[in-house]
C-alpha cells in the first residue's frame, strides 16, 4: 500500500509540474501585458484542479478495485484499470452510456475531439504538428491522431484509472494504426440501432438555446409552452443529412468491429438505457474478472 501512494503522489506532483509546461507561450508573454503574480496564480489554480481531478479518479479506480496490472505487484489484489472503446451510430445513445460507464467504473472518458484541441493548447510534439493541419482547414492525419491518443493514454490518470475511447477508433486503417502503437483495449462496445430509429431520433431533437437542454418531439417534449416555442433544430439534424452521416458510419463500421472480434460485444440500443447500461455492465464487468 504504502508503495502504491508513493506511487500517486509522485505521478501527482509530475500531472502539477507539467500544467506549467502546457500554458502557451503567448500567454505569459510581456508583450501581452499580463503580469507574471496573475500567471503564477493561474498556473496554480490549475494544477490544484488537475491534481483533485487524478486524485479523485484514483479513489474510484480503487474503490471498485481497479488500478495498474497486479502482475508483479505487492499489492496482489488490484485488478486491472479497465480500457474499453464504445462505437456507435449518431443518435445511438453512446453519449449517455459513456456518462454511465464514467461514473461506474471512474474510467477517463475521451473523443478525438478534445484529445486533439488538448494536446494542440497543451503545444505537445504531436499537437504541434495537428495544429498546422488545423490552421489550413486540413484533417488531420492518422498517423498524428493515433500519436495523440497514445500520449494521452500514457498519461498517468488513465495508466491509474483506466481509459474510454469514444468512437475511436472510426476506420480500419484507424484500428490497424492503434494495435501497431501497442494500444489494446479489453472490451468492444457496440451499439446497434436500426437506421430508422436513429432517423427518428435525430430528425426529432430540438435543443433549448437557454438552457442548452436536449429535447425530442416525440420522446421527451418540454411541459412548458414558452419553452417549446423557443427550441431549435441543428442544421443537421434534417433526414437528409443524418442520412449521409449514417453511410459514412457504415461504411467502416464492420471492418473496424472485425479488428476487435475477439473482444466485442453487441447491445441491443433499442432498450431502455437502462437496459442497455445494464447489459454494457454485464459484459465489462465479465471481461475484467
Amino acid at each position: 500500500m504504502k508503495a502504491s501512494i508513493q506511487r500517486i503522489c509522485v505521478l501527482m506532483a509530475i500531472s502539477i509540474s507539467s500544467v506549467a509546461a502546457f500554458v502557451p507561450q503567448h500567454i505569459i508573454s510581456p508583450t501581452f501585458g499580463v503580469k507574471q503574480d496573475a500567471v503564477r496564480s493561474s498556473v496554480a489554480l490549475e494544477a490544484s484542479k488537475n491534481k483533485e481531478k487524478i486524485a479523485s479518479r484514483t479513489k474510484w479506480a480503487e474503490s471498485r478495485g481497479y488500478g495498474e496490472s497486479s502482475e508483479g505487484s505487492s499489492e496482489g489484489g488490484a485488478r486491472k484499470a479497465p480500457k474499453l472503446i464504445i462505437a456507435g451510430a449518431p443518435a445511438s445513445g453512446k453519449g449517455t452510456q459513456c456518462e454511465i460507464i464514467k461514473e461506474k467504473f471512474g474510467v477517463v472518458h475521451l473523443s478525438t475531439g478534445d484529445m486533439l484541441r488538448a494536446a494542440v493548447a497543451a503545444e505537445t510534439e504531436v499537437g504541434k504538428i495537428a495544429k498546422d493541419f488545423m490552421d489550413s482547414g486540413k484533417l488531420v492525419p492518422d498517423d498524428v491522431i493515433i500519436g495523440v491518443v497514445k500520449d494521452r493514454l500514457s498519461e498517468s490518470d488513465c495508466v491509474e484509472c483506466g481509459w474510454l475511447l469514444d468512437g475511436f477508433p472510426r476506420t480500419p486503417a484507424q484500428a490497424e494504426a492503434l494495435a501497431e502503437a501497442g494500444v489494446s483495449a479489453d472490451c468492444f462496445i457496440f451499439l446497434n440501432v436500426p437506421d430508422d430509429v436513429l432517423v427518428e431520433r435525430v430528425v426529432g431533437r430540438r435543443t433549448d438555446p437557454v438552457t442548452g437542454k436536449i429535447y425530442h418531439m416525440t420522446f421527451s417534449p418540454p411541459d412548458d409552452d414558452e419553452v417549446l416555442a423557443r427550441l431549435e433544430q441543428r442544421s443537421d439534424d434534417t433526414e437528409e443529412k443524418v442520412k449521409v452521416r449514417l453511410e459514412q458510419f457504415h461504411a467502416n463500421v464492420d471492418a473496424v468491429k472485425g479488428s476487435y472480434t475477439d473482444i466485442a460485444v453487441e447491445v441491443d440500443g433499442t432498450q431502455k438505457p437502462k437496459d442497455v447500461s445494464a447489459a454494457i455492465m454485464s459484459a465489462v464487468e465479465a471481461v475484467l474478472a
